[in-house]
């Protein structure tokens, strides 16, 4: 029995066995066909059990997870700042391997979603073929029951009229007959090669596997690109010590866990179901083909045998024979037709006949090769090997991926759990206290303000008068002025107040070396600096500015 060669028969890819070599049992643990049967309610029972194993293990982690963040929640204990960068590290290790299994996701979607779309597209072709065979049967059935029949009933009708020679109308009209009867068969055979394929339309089922997997791979796109976010912002908060980045993610990892095992045992159910249709997909296509395809047409276009027939070969031949039948009892009829009838110009209408006869041979010729196994057969092998090979390829690599990434982001969460409790709100702050060489050492600034304070609780002011305002100083201090204009001149408690700071001498100011040199270096403009006319009143009518002596006190010591 000839047999397609090794490159173009199909053959089941080692990975179908692996995953189709899975026990497949029913909820009693007994096992059950693993023929691919998604119409069987056991089947589909048999994969549900095989995807809960992933949700098993995700309850367990789950509840491992709740117990240890339930002692980390009840621990109290106040801890000791310590050195978390063996901790930061296995974060850091640990999202980087997460991300490069969540990047094998993102290929393997890839290579599904190519699969998927490429055995689409072959399905397009299939559908498109079994289109066209359908039309051109319906051409040679319309071209002989229209077109063909018009012209014979044109010719049946000259024949009604009176006739001379009764052997020749009797020799006539028995190619006539013949004829017409060649021509029911030819059109017969036609409508019997259509007839199995009126059933078969997968557009309808092509336009919803194109949008179903359009779907699917946004939502998986969506799906993994949020885990890698999550695992950036893990990798943002480690380098920048941030506690509100690990926090976060120690919220989100739970969500991603419960993703990632969701999605492997979706993969791993869908996974298995591929491979026991790719173990045997002709088998699946003649359970699900209509009952007007008869199995044996489908067997011969999924193999493609040489040796085996056509089925569609017999009423092929039987419609060349019946065409070339037609077109010799036409010729055969022509010439004692014209003896008959020679004023009927029967020329016109055997020449119209003749070329419809002519058309329906050419579209017999074309339809032999558009129902010949080959072509159909490479699109089917085409995909098939799209689907089994490529799809079946990305869909184990997203399965690994997904188990890989949610054992990964267990771990990113129970460490990262652990890492951001020793990760402090604010640091600490320590006191430093200022050095300058321009200011005066710390108890020369208290003695300065503690006699500020004095001065302004022995004032004639209440406690809650605000300080006089300097143009009242001003006023009190040319009033005093007239006054005591014979008296000596004495320095007033009010030029050095005006001045900024108390320079009256002190036990640490007796020096007046060091008083000049302190005065030096006010940041007021006094008239000793620039060559001014000299205005009345203190500081020569200038608004008196703090001296860098003056830094250490406050507001509240002028009231």
């Amino acid at each position: 029995m000839g047999m397609q060669s090794t490159e173009d028969s199909y053959r089941y890819p080692e990975i179908a066995r692996y995953l189709h070599a899975l026990p497949h049992v029913n909820v009693s643990f007994q096992y059950v066909n693993s023929s691919f049967e998604p119409n069987n309610p056991v089947y589909l029972e048999s994969l549900g059990i095989l995807g809960s194993i992933p949700a098993i293990w995700l309850i367990l982690t789950l509840f491992v997870l709740l117990i240890y963040l339930l002692t980390r929640c009840c621990d109290r204990k106040p801890r000791a700042s310590k050195s978390i960068a063996a901790l930061k590290i296995t974060l850091a290790v640990v999202s980087v391997l997460c991300c490069a299994g969540i990047g094998i996701g993102l290929y393997g979607n890839d290579d599904l979603h190519n699969g998927v779309v490429q055995t689409l597209n072959e399905g397009k072709q299939v559908d498109i073929l079994i289109s066209t065979i359908r039309n051109q049967t319906e051409v040679i059935e319309s071209l002989l029951r229209i077109q063909a029949d018009r012209q014979i009933k044109e010719i049946s009708n000259v024949y009604q009229g009176h006739h001379k020679d009764k052997n020749l109308f009797d020799e006539v009209d028995g190619y006539f007959k013949k004829v017409i009867s060649n021509r029911n068969a030819t059109a017969n055979a036609a409508r019997d090669i259509r007839s199995p394929l009126v059933g078969v339309n997968l557009s309808s089922t092509i336009s919803i596997g194109e949008k179903s997997e359009s779907i699917r791979w946004l939502l998986t796109m969506g799906i993994l690109s949020v885990l890698l976010i999550l695992c950036v912002i893990l990798l943002v908060g480690v380098a920048r010590h941030n506690r509100c980045a690990l926090i976060a993610f120690s919220v989100c990892g739970l969500l991603a866990v419960i993703a990632s095992y969701i999605m492997a045992s979706v993969y791993l159910a869908s996974s298995v179901a591929l491979s026991d249709l790719c173990m045997a997909p002709d088998k699946f296509i003649e359970d699900q083909a209509s009952t007007e395809l008869s199995k044996e047409i489908l067997r011969h276009y999924t193999n493609c045998e040489r040796a085996r027939a056509n089925p569609f070969t017999q009423r092929l031949r039987e419609a060349k024979t019946t065409v070339e039948n037609m077109r010799s009892n036409l010729t055969a009829m022509i010439k004692p037709a014209e003896k008959l009838f020679p004023d009927k110009k029967l020329d016109i209408k055997f020449s119209a006949l003749r070329n419809d006869i002519n058309s329906v041979d050419n579209n017999i010729h074309s339809l032999t090769a558009l129902v010949d196994c080959s072509t159909l057969y490479l699109h089917y092998l085409g995909g098939v090997r799209a689907l089994c090979y490529v799809g079946l390829l990305g869909l184990t690599l997203m399965l690994i991926s997904s188990a890989v990434a949610g054992f990964l982001l267990t771990v990113l969460v129970w460490v990262d759990s652990h890492t951001w409790i020793y990760i402090r709100k604010k640091k600490d702050y320590q006191q430093v206290t200022e050095h300058d060489s321009y200011l005066p050492p710390p108890q020369a600034s208290q003695a300065i303000a503690a006699r500020t304070l004095q001065r302004s609780q022995g004032s004639s002011y209440p406690p809650d008068t605000p300080p006089p305002s300097y143009t009242s100083a001003l006023l009190l201090h040319n009033r005093s002025l007239h006054v005591n204009a014979t008296a000596p001149p004495q320095e007033h408690e009010a030029d050095f107040l005006l001045d900024g700071c108390d320079m009256r001498p002190s036990e640490h100011h007796r020096n007046s070396a060091h008083m000049s040199h302190l005065r030096g270096h006010t940041l007021g403009r006094l008239p000793s600096h620039h060559h001014e006319p000299v205005l009345p009143g203190p500081n020569n009518g200038k608004y008196a500015t703090l001296s860098k002596q003056c830094k250490t006190l406050e507001s509240s010591d002028f009231y």
